[in-house]
């Protein structure tokens, strides 16, 4: 299993803006073979970040929805960005 967690930054008052603009990304990404989970939403005490979770089954799954990032218009937006991709060997209960 293949996670993705992070965080991004948006300018100033523009957080809002952003994820109204992902709702279609998000929709695609969870009907996507492989995804088992994503999630974009706005942080609680930082009105910048916006905090990032993805959860997909293999690399290829991840690939295949990837392609090559997000919109140039998108990326244009995030000013900062801290995300990180993890490989999951296990599953327990908490």
């Amino acid at each position: 299993m293949i996670i993705i967690a992070g965080k991004l930054w948006v300018e100033a008052g523009a957080r809002e803006a952003y994820l109204a603009g992902c709702v279609k990304v998000v929709e695609e990404a969870r009907a996507a073979a492989g995804c088992l989970d994503y999630a974009l939403s706005a942080d609680v005490t930082d009105p910048d970040r916006i905090n990032v979770y993805e959860r997909w089954e293999t690399d290829q799954d991840l690939a295949r929805f990837r392609g090559a990032g997000p919109e140039p218009e998108q990326a244009a937006r995030i000013r900062d960005a801290e995300v990180s991709k993890y490989r999951i060997s296990g599953i327990d209960a908490p």
